[in-house]
């Protein structure tokens, strides 16, 4: 039986326009599970929110605007949300008021339309405090970037030519929260790894959770999913079938490690992503130098999983490998 979901809310939706170019939507989330607002960074004006759009009683086409809950563009005194005179769109709604998506002209086809999108979850440091710690603000610019672009010219690869999804959840630190991460980054630098200083600071390794992340996504009409992500437990937890599913892995691989002058360079960032692989099974053949062949035996048969099978891969850390060099490293930096 199919775990339920968490209910989502979207409670406003707002055209921002970029530094990079195309407009992106932003939509702000309300759910049952917790008490913080998640967001959707959302590229293409006709991906839309389920419960945004869904009629209300009482609301006046003006509030529906005001909410964002219209199609094509404001201009100043425009006073019908649900048709765009201009753009020559309209929106149409069942007698429940739920909106009936009209896939020629006002809405993403989701199910003939792949869709890129990027699971993100919040890291300040790294998108707000310049970090050189993690690659987390290097992934966020990257997933914009190629939801923007048709294909990536360094790469060659497929970019959602303007649509796609940045959903950003509000759990930082793998879900520890800011402050205990900053206590975990002290007790980096005395010479544990991330996976070490969660443990001391007697944490989960990673308590993150990601079904917020797939009402959202079925909230905005996502069906066939390409995702951005190197991570598989974020490959484990995408699917919710029949609804949603994911059909392509699109590897997110550190700038600076195909462009020596460019991206991140620091001892920091090359031990969290060292960790990464050894620890969490990442799916990424990297450069550095890993500490046993078996080791690198086993993220090569990562690096090689797909999503069409992804649910018999072993993508799970040897846990007798992790405990065992847990607890001598633990014992060395407590001891130090």
């Amino acid at each position: 039986m199919t775990k339920s979901l968490p209910k989502v809310e979207c409670i406003a939706r707002a055209r921002i326009p970029t530094t990079q170019g195309p407009d992106i939507f932003l939509h702000l989330y309300t759910n049952d599970q917790d008490n913080k607002e998640h967001l959707a960074i959302v590229f293409g004006e006709d991906i839309r929110s389920r419960s945004l759009f869904r009629q209300r009683p009482n609301e006046t086409q003006q509030d529906r605007m005001i909410r964002g809950a219209y199609v094509g563009k404001l201009h100043p005194g425009r006073t019908i949300a649900d048709k765009d005179d201009r753009l020559g769109l309209q929106l149409h709604f069942d007698t429940n008021g739920e909106l009936l998506p009209d896939y020629n002209f006002t809405t993403w086809d989701s199910a003939k339309n792949s869709t890129l999108v990027r699971i993100h979850s919040e890291c300040y440091t790294g998108e707000n405090a310049w970090s050189a710690r993690c690659d987390c603000g290097e992934q966020f610019d990257r997933a914009g970037k190629l939801i923007s672009l048709d294909v990536e010219p360094e790469t060659g690869i497929k970019g959602g030519n303007g649509h796609g999804v940045i959903v950003y959840l509000r759990q930082e630190g793998r879900g520890i929260g800011l402050g205990e991460k900053l206590k975990a980054y002290n007790l980096q630098d005395l010479g544990a790894d991330t996976v070490q200083a969660n443990l001391l600071l007697k944490h989960p390794v990673d308590s993150r959770d990601f079904s917020l992340g797939k009402s959202i996504l079925i909230d905005l009409g996502i069906e066939n999913v390409r995702l951005l992500t190197n991570n598989p437990d974020k490959i484990n937890q995408i699917d919710y079938p029949p609804i949603l599913k994911c059909v392509e892995r699109v590897p997110m691989v550190p700038i600076h490690w195909t462009d020596a002058n460019k991206g991140i360079d620091s001892k920091e960032i090359e031990g969290y992503l060292r960790t990464k692989i050894e620890r969490m099974g990442h799916l990424l053949t990297e450069p550095l130098t890993l500490h046993s062949s078996e080791q690198q035996q086993h993220i090569t048969k990562q690096e090689q999983h797909s999503c069409s099978t992804h649910n018999t891969a072993n993508t799970e850390t040897d846990s007798t490998i992790v405990t065992s060099t847990t607890k001598r490293d633990n014992a060395k930096i407590i001891n130090a």
